[in-house]
């Protein structure tokens, strides 16, 4: 687990290499291993000149084992604090030994491999672009419990190791690290690692923590300091705007424990982080946040969907046909993965258009010093504009992106056969438009299936990809890895009008709307949905995707749609009457109302449209904000067991990471369906609570809420697959 290599000039390598596992974990194993070599280090401190502790994993080392943290509960406490002051106290007997400990960091290290490396006086880390240091735990509503929140503060201090490190949950490269003093020195090769770090030892003998030695001041001073004193309401105040009312309780707890661990000597803050570390991975959200954002996350990422026998297939040469906001969108990620684009619109200005606003997206990271000027160049010039279909002669990967409108889309891959390869993957990135009835228009229907990116595309994770009919394997294998070499999730779905993202997203703005339409004030409703963790309101969502959608939405259902949900939509009478209103009617965003009257951020930004009061009184009793917000997440979850049960959305690890990547459902609850597996209600724990409490709802406000049968059956989604 942990090699012992003492060189000639006394320097001892500790070489950590799990040999059950691909990466270096926080293992049992490994925590008893820690234990021995630490028991040796201070037993032949004598003859020993110093130690350097690097990886013989592409990892330098993973983080905490969280297959052992999930299952913790608020019954595990004592157990749970006793693991962690463990773990610390190993760690800070090695930064006590007496001897200089360098950390030469030869890979990614997360979480718990980064506590290690802090608990070292020194810091080389490889100049390696695949390298990221840094603390996520943050994203799994965690904090790293084993020193990392004191000793990020006491050699960053507090403002920048809480605004760059702990509350970011940012990966940061190597470069970026050195720069805000998070590591020592960088090294150009595992020989100058070695080599940087032995000399370090050789020029330091009496090495310690600088928080470790009298005198010691923090950077930017403590609590006591009136500068600092100062600047604390700042904090409190920043994580209530940031997390817009959610009581995701992980950042505050950071915090909390980074100023409460300022005022006290260094060992006292140790035990105030584990403390909060404790509360946190023995509550509800962390196991929620881990199970979805974790476990779920690479069950989807690792190919669970992927057919296995398909090799892979670099794609060559790609073309995005629309060059609107998604399709340049589209091209620029392609562009940025390495793929030459070819960028088709109605003639080469509008393409060219795409082009320029990529360029100028890719100069404002290179000003910030986000990105060097020559990769920027790079990405540009794999990008070529056009408006001549013959230009896109061998592409082996088509993307069409053009408007939601069938005829138009028919004409586009009727326009494509016989120009790209002959064996090129087929995409539409329809949002709502069956793949099978679009497959009509091309002759290779087993090449084409549905790529559905989420706006914007540059930072949004997730893809859906949709499986038409006659879509084949190899089509859906090839799909999949152009969307991971795109660094992205995909989850697979079966063809469906809406398919998944679509329908579960529409149940969330509707029920926005319906709540209004029962006299709820509109940013109560907006409210409702963020103190539960939703990143935005169901009004201003369907400002920003426009209700001319959601009236298109409506022109398409069919029977069965209003069949499985007790009838039509009752959001949909408001949406059409503030769309009809006064004749021209309020669109949405884009023609500048909706809801909300829409403003330049300078001019004030959004205001709720004076006019909705009179369409729809308010009566601040209606709907108290805690029931409003039940009943958004409650028709997400049931929606989504409709998709499960129908074999839409074809897991539920694919249900979790496609309601959270995909379309905002809060991650303190772990996604659509395990919102369902952790529900507490008065009735109990579980999917039959769950079940009791929609069936409640459905009895009052309408069928849409009804579970569908297969739930009923259940007492885990994740026990019993559907058929």
């Amino acid at each position: 687990m942990i090699t012992w290599n003492q060189r000639e000039n006394g320097v001892v390598v500790l070489t950590l290499d799990d040999p059950g596992a691909s990466a270096n974990t926080m293992s049992e194993a490994f925590v008893a291993a820690l234990a021995a070599t630490v028991d040796r280090l201070e037993a032949e401190r004598d003859g020993i000149a110093g130690v350097v502790l690097t990886s013989a994993k592409k990892t330098f080392f993973a983080g905490g084992n969280l297959e052992e943290l999930v299952r913790q509960g608020p019954d595990d406490r004592a157990d749970v604090l006793a693991e962690v002051r463990r773990i610390a106290a190993l760690l800070r007997r090695l930064e006590r030994l007496g001897r200089p400990v360098v950390a030469a960091v030869n890979g990614t290290a997360l979480g718990g491999g980064l506590e290690l490396t802090l608990a070292c006086h020194h810091r080389v880390v490889l100049d390696d672009d695949a390298l990221r240091l840094g603390f996520p735990e943050v994203t799994l509503g965690l904090l790293p419990g084993a020193g990392g929140v004191v000793r990020s503060v006491r050699l960053l201090g507090l403002a920048t190791a809480l605004t760059e490190l702990l509350l970011s949950g940012k990966r940061l490269r190597a470069g970026v690290a050195l720069k805000l003093g998070l590591v020592d020195e960088v090294a150009t090769d595992p020989e100058d690692l070695l080599a940087k770090a032995e000399k370090w030892i050789a020029e330091n003998p009496d090495a310690a923590q600088p928080f470790d030695r009298p005198g010691y001041k923090v950077p930017g001073g403590t609590p006591s300091s009136p500068a600092l004193a100062a600047m604390l309401p700042v904090f409190p105040a920043t994580l209530v705007k940031q997390l817009k009312g959610a009581a995701y309780p992980a950042p505050r707890s950071i915090v909390a424990a980074a100023v409460e661990g300022l005022q006290v000597d260094v060992d006292t803050a140790f035990e105030i982080e584990h403390r909060y570390f404790v509360e946190l991975a023995c509550g509800q959200i962390s196991s929620n946040m881990v199970q979805a954002l974790w476990f779920d996350l690479n069950t989807v990422n690792s190919g669970a969907r992927r057919p296995a026998d398909v090799p892979q297939r670099p794609v060559t040469k790609a073309a995005v046909i629309g060059a609107g906001m998604m399709g340049g969108g589209i091209a620029h990620v392609l562009a940025e993965a390495g793929v030459p684009v070819v960028l088709k619109d109605v003639d080469a200005a509008a393409a060219q258009r795409a082009k320029d606003r990529t360029a100028a997206q890719l100069e404002r990271e290179v000003a910030r010093g986000r990105r060097a000027s020559e990769g920027a160049s790079a990405v540009l010039g794999r990008l070529t504009p056009t408006g001549d279909y013959a230009d896109l002669a061998g592409c082996d990967l088509v993307i069409e992106a053009v408007f939601e409108d069938p005829s138009l889309k028919h004409d586009v891959f009727t326009a494509l056969d016989g120009v790209v390869a002959p064996d090129a993957l087929l995409a539409s990135n329809t949002s709502t438009l069956p793949i099978t009835g679009l497959a009509q228009s091309v002759s290779r229907p087993e090449d084409f299936i549905g790529l559905h990116f989420f706006s914007p595309v540059e930072r949004m994770p997730l893809v859906e990809i949709i499986v038409g009919e006659k879509t084949g394997k190899v089509a859906l294998a090839r799909a999949y890895d152009v969307v991971r070499a795109l660094g992205k999730t995909p989850i697979v779905v079966n063809d469906s009008r809406g398919f998944f993202t679509s329908r579960v997203f529409t149940t969330l703005v509707l029920e926005g709307a319906a709540l209004l339409g029962e006299g709820m004030p509109p940013m109560s409703v907006e409210r409702a949905a963020l103190q539960v963790g939703f990143p935005a309101g169901p009004l201003t969502l369907m400002d920003e995707v426009s209700l001319s959608l959601m009236l298109a939405i409506a022109a398409t259902e069919d029977g069965d749609v209003q069949e499985r949900s007790g009838g039509r939509h009752p959001g949909f009478a408001v949406v059409e009457a503030l769309a009809g209103h006064g004749g021209a009617g309020r669109r949405g965003k884009a023609s500048g109302g909706g809801f909300f009257d829409w403003r330049p951020e300078g001019e004030g930004g959004k205001r709720v449209w004076p006019g909705l009061s009179d369409l729809y009184p308010e009566d601040p009793g209606a709907v108290p904000i805690g029931q409003a917000a039940e009943r958004m997440l409650t028709v997400m979850a049931v929606e989504s067991t409709r998709c499960l049960a129908e074999g839409v959305v074809l897991s539920v690890e694919d249900a979790n990471v496609g309601s959270i990547l995909g379309i905002g459902f809060p991650a303190m609850y772990g996604g659509a369906l395990q919102y369902i597996e952790q529900y507490q209600g008065p009735s109990g724990r579980g999917v039959p609570a769950f079940v009791a409490h929609a069936d409640a709802l459905a009895d009052a406000h309408g069928e849409r809420f009804r579970p569908p049968r297969m739930l009923r059956e259940l007492t885990s989604l994740r026990e019993t697959p559907p058929s």
